[in-house]
């Protein structure tokens, strides 16, 4: 009986590292330190690709997003205000270890970019449901078919605020 009893304890305790979130906004969740991204695959995500336009941020938003190929995709993102673009982004959506993650690079209007050469912001899956993708900070939630909101995460924590972008095919 104690083995069993040190059994499902262990079980219980590798079962919480293994899905350790913490929720940081209505929409959004993070990843503890201890957490290990769940399991997907870039076709559960295959949704988000198209073209997408917005309004966020003061101006005009579009995302244009690839079918998933090669285990990954890739997305284009501008913010325009008064005709005068803001910043861009390049970002990518890889498998990596049986999970997912987004490497993401911003970009002045000039094109140099805001993280050093070789750094990007990172985003490592938290969990998935029907509809919606979380990453650590940042939640894809498709509304329908030609609707998709994206919310993301600023500030520190304890001070944790939530920006959405709402999008349209």
């Amino acid at each position: 009986m104690r083995k069993l009893l040190a059994a499902i304890t262990i079980l219980f305790i590798l079962g919480s590292a293994l899905s350790a979130q913490t929720k940081a906004t209505d929409n959004i969740l993070t990843l503890d330190v201890a957490g290990i991204s769940p399991s997907a695959s870039i076709d559960e995500v295959a949704w988000i690709a198209g073209y997408w336009k917005g309004e966020a941020l003061g101006g005009a938003i579009e995302e244009v997003w690839t079918e998933p190929i090669g285990g990954s995709m890739m997305c284009a993102f501008k913010l325009v205000v008064a005709d005068t673009v803001k910043f861009y982004e390049l970002v990518a959506l890889r498998e990596v270890n049986n999970s997912l993650t987004i490497n993401l690079k911003h970009f002045h209007s000039d094109m140099k970019g805001w993280e050093e050469k070789d750094e990007t912001v990172d985003f490592p899956l938290v969990k998935m449901t029907d509809g919606k993708a979380f990453f650590d900070g940042f939640t894809f939630e498709q509304v329908s078919d030609n609707e998709m909101n994206i919310y993301v995460l600023f500030g520190k924590e304890g001070n944790y605020k939530e920006m959405k972008f709402s999008y349209m095919k």
